[in-house]
């Protein structure tokens, strides 16, 4: 029984120690530099122990907002629910595939292609380039990957009822009406 005790002891002081140093190299990230001085605070009013020190910033590290950015736009966002996500993105995507494949059948183009699995949209221009459209549920986004305009990240906007890309403010589908008519020569309807 003195062994366990002594083997449970040193074990908990060994992830003691691993943790203190994790959050030592983690002071130095510059995200953490901002709740150092709150961690440092904290672990003086509770002695200034290693162990003080740990548990306050563990406290305060994971009191990170819910609600912040996903890395495209300053400040708070509000989360969406995931079943209201779900709906409204894969109506998009599914109106996105059936107007496109009508677009493919007027157009007669060598090339172009569309094809929808794995709940990721792909078009083909042949020669022109490809667009790859999904939805990314963590972020609540619409993810596009464009040959003309690159990669950008659409989050769904209440005021304007669609998609918007927060960086450029940018919509969606007037984005896809205006690159791809422009690729192919013939004006698009997507909205």
């Amino acid at each position: 029984m003195a062994s366990r005790k002594l083997l449970l002891g040193l074990t908990a002081g060994r992830r003691l120690r691993f943790r203190t140093q994790q959050l030592f190299w983690a002071a130095n990230l510059p995200e953490a530099t901002t709740s150092r001085s709150l961690a440092a605070a904290a672990a003086q009013q509770l002695g200034g122990s290693p162990a003080a020190l740990l548990f306050s910033s563990r406290t305060i590290s994971s009191t990170r907002p819910a609600t912040q950015s996903a890395g495209d736009a300053p400040g708070p966002r509000l989360i969406m629910p995931e079943d209201e996500f779900h709906k409204l993105a894969d109506g998009t995507i599914h109106d996105l595939l059936e107007k496109l494949e009508e677009y493919g059948d007027s157009i007669q183009m060598d090339g172009f292609d569309i094809d929808y699995g794995n709940q990721v949209l792909t078009l083909r221009l042949g020669d022109l380039g490809t667009y790859v459209v999904n939805k990314q549920a963590p972020n609540r986004q619409i993810w596009l990957s464009s040959p003309v305009s690159g990669p950008a990240r659409f989050d769904w906007d209440t005021s304007s009822d669609g998609w918007i890309y927060k960086r450029t403010g940018a919509n969606l589908l007037q984005l896809l009406e205006k690159e791809i008519g422009e690729l192919c020569g013939t004006p698009v309807e997507l909205s």
